[in-house]
């Protein structure tokens, strides 16, 4: 019987988050500690000003969301000192992604994306029928911006930068930026997708902002699940020119963002306190991470992120399983085209340490 799926979604591959610890203890009967360090959330929890939130409006979820998420729009307009009709909210980046390439792709179109760029990028341009152009990247698995400039066609849409990227944790330097946004043609659209943006402590990172205000056709991605430690509440939001925000608002779905997810954004961003500490305490594991990795022998990649990338040189995913038994959760790469590696997400320092001794007894070392 011939499939009723569309062929360009019938070819997709189901994209395989890091693995639920309740997951790991039914599978592998574990009773104790297991430690995630798969997905790149927050180590400290959420922002304390936003579980207050949730818990006083908690008996309100009977009630839809407000579908425009007014208070909030407002208060990320103000804080970006942009207008209200150029936020857009979404049900964290994925959501954004897709509503991106929904609004402005379609099947005469491209949408170019770096070898290691989000996974996202590509699935979502796949789903709409649009042709997928994946530039290579470095070899340090950086963008590499000017080719991917280069690969800009008549009929070229969309390009995606992760910046910070994920899963490699590179990044792509101001110059860098420059040198491509002087490149491409204004008619194209350019994406940044900066969920690891409040990581980021090097003074040559770009402010895509300053491109906005230019004038220029970008769309910028945040997100609520990282430094707030939000993840579970789908939240995010872009900010584009009007007529890009338009676009993407007319092809979002109603009520897209929950009821107690506007209201933990809108508390967690009066949380400077927790966002400083959560941006301390990766500083610190991450030098940590480093220094231990150092020790044991492992190539790493430096990251501006919250993960850091670990080159094994062996099958990762056999590792992977072998760290489940003890405890630990990583994610590996296999489906980025990076079967030796795994990313390791920074964590307490309590945790690495776990992890640490759990990849010197896998590995052998």
């Amino acid at each position: 019987m011939e499939s009723l799926v569309r062929p360009n979604v019938s070819k997709l591959a189901r994209y395989k988050p890091g693995k639920p610890i309740e997951e790991v203890r039914r599978e592998l009967g574990l009773k104790g500690d297991v430690i995630k360090l798969a997905s790149n959330e927050n180590p400290l929890g959420t922002s304390p000003k936003a579980l207050a939130a949730i818990r006083e409006y908690l008996a309100d979820v009977y009630l839809y969301p407000d579908d425009w998420g007014f208070a909030l729009r407002r208060r990320l307009s103000s804080d970006h000192a942009v207008s209200e009709n150029q936020i857009v909210l979404g049900a964290g980046s994925c959501e954004l992604i897709e509503m991106t390439v929904l609004t402005f792709a379609g099947p005469e179109d491209e949408v170019i994306s770096s070898k290691y760029g989000f996974a996202i990028f590509a699935k979502a341009t796949q789903v709409v029928g649009a042709k997928n152009v994946i530039v290579p990247a470095r070899n340090d698995l950086g963008h590499d911006l000017n080719a991917m400039a280069m690969a800009v066609t008549d009929n070229t849409k969309l390009i995606f930068i992760a910046n910070p990227n994920n899963p490699t944790g590179t990044m792509s330097t101001r110059e860098e930026v420059e040198a491509l946004m002087n490149m491409v043609p204004e008619r194209v659209i350019v994406v940044f997708d900066e969920a690891y943006y409040d990581f980021v402590r090097r003074d040559d990172y770009p402010e895509s902002m300053d491109y906005l205000r230019a004038g220029r056709n970008v769309i910028i991605y945040r997100t609520f699940s990282k430094i707030y430690g939000l993840a579970g509440m789908r939240i995010g939001y872009a900010i584009a020119e009007p007529e890009l925000a338009e676009g993407m608002n007319q092809a979002r779905k109603p009520f897209n963002t929950t009821r107690l997810s506007q209201i933990a954004a809108l508390a967690a961003l009066d949380d400077d306190k927790h966002l400083k500490k959560t941006v301390e305490t990766n500083r610190e594991s991450r030098e940590y991470l480093y220094g231990e990795l150092t020790k044991l022998g492992l190539k790493f990649y430096p990251s501006e992120a919250n993960f850091v990338l670990v080159d094994l040189q062996r099958n990762a995913q056999d590792v992977f399983q072998e760290l489940l038994r003890e405890g630990v959760v990583v994610r590996p790469l296999q489906g980025y085209d990076l079967p030796d590696h795994i990313r390791v997400s920074i964590g307490k320092r309590e945790h690495i340490k776990i992890c640490v001794e759990a990849l010197r007894k896998v590995l052998g070392l």
